[in-house]
């Protein structure tokens, strides 16, 4: 993107995240612009700071918390009347000290599916929502299971506290009808979320919660689709800029590792899909071999969770 005038300025923001899944927004005080308004603590990046650096500076300073673990997570830049910002998003997983308001901002720790607090500073809606999505997304295996054993394992799995879940089964009848129905409605009985891999038509003829795009279905995509939540599957950069541009919900890259279901794919490794994901403005899931002992891996390469397939069942 390229801007006029002054380039954008480089802010360190902090998604504090509480046990219980809560996060921390503060008040912006009066002479700031936007005074009143709520937003994620943090702020500018120096002159030779980095933003990792910079996070855990704004921290001691406005919050008086030392930060312990700290992961890169989305990348957004926002035009506001007063200047354009490139907001670095860090979520806060550890931190030592209670917070504070040291500059006299409110301070209030806000649910994420029910934020009591406005107005919001305009760019932090999406962060919310982003948020909203859990760190494990599992890839349906009837074909492999069995139907009736993928039904008892899904079943299980969301009583162990799965959330969102992607039917992919390309190999059964198509459309497997039959049991996308049974497999949305057992999720919805848990509180899950399901998407279709397919075309966004069937996505809503099953009433499902949104779409999945192949790669090759994403890259000849105009517009995002009209289908509740929107994802797709990448492998490189061209594919991951038109899933931002489109404004999806989020991104499944890899495979980081070998995988089972694609023996032949040549894996990107950690350190590719670090330098993939830096900087994204969408969240990504870590897909290729992974189980949940990955996840704290997945989260230093700056991964919103992991996509499972095997591991997930």
């Amino acid at each position: 993107m390229k801007y006029l005038g002054e380039p954008p300025v480089e802010v360190a923001v902090a998604v504090v995240l509480a046990p219980d899944g809560r996060v921390l927004l503060t008040r912006r005080p009066a002479g700031k612009p936007y005074a009143g308004y709520w937003e994620f603590p943090g702020g500018k990046v120096e002159a030779g700071e980095t933003a990792a650096v910079a996070l855990v500076r704004e921290l001691e300073e406005e919050l008086g918390i030392r930060v312990h673990r700290a992961h890169p997570w989305l990348t957004q830049t926002f035009v506001y009347p007063h200047a354009t910002v490139r907001l670095c998003f860090f979520r806060v997983m550890e931190w030592g000290g209670a917070p504070k308001g040291r500059e006299g901002q409110a301070l209030s720790w806000e649910a994420l599916h029910a934020c009591r607090v406005s107005p919001l500073l305009p760019a932090n809606g999406p962060i919310l929502r982003a948020l909203q999505l859990p760190s494990v997304y599992a890839i349906s295996a009837a074909e492999e299971l069995g139907e009736a054993l993928f039904l008892a394992r899904l079943e299980a799995a969301l009583r162990r506290g799965l959330r969102l879940v992607q039917l992919r089964e390309p190999r059964l009848a198509e459309p497997p009808q039959r049991l996308a129905r049974q497999a949305i409605a057992l999720a919805h009985r848990h509180g899950a979320r399901v998407l279709v891999n397919g075309a966004p038509e069937l996505a809503r003829q099953l009433k499902a919660d949104g779409v999945h795009l192949t790669a090759a279905r994403l890259m000849a995509a105009a517009t995002r689709p009209d289908a509740g939540l929107c994802a797709a599957s990448c492998h490189n950069r061209a594919e991951l800029d038109h899933a931002a541009a489109l404004g999806l919900d989020f991104i499944v890259l890899g495979p980081v590792t070998a995988t089972l279901s694609h023996p032949a794919a040549r894996p990107l490794g950690w350190d590719a899909f670090r330098t993939l994901a830096q900087d994204s403005p969408v969240p990504i899931f870590a897909l290729g071999g992974l189980t949940e002992a990955d996840l704290s891996t997945a989260y230093r390469q700056g991964a919103h969770g992991i996509a499972m397939k095997h591991g997930a069942w």
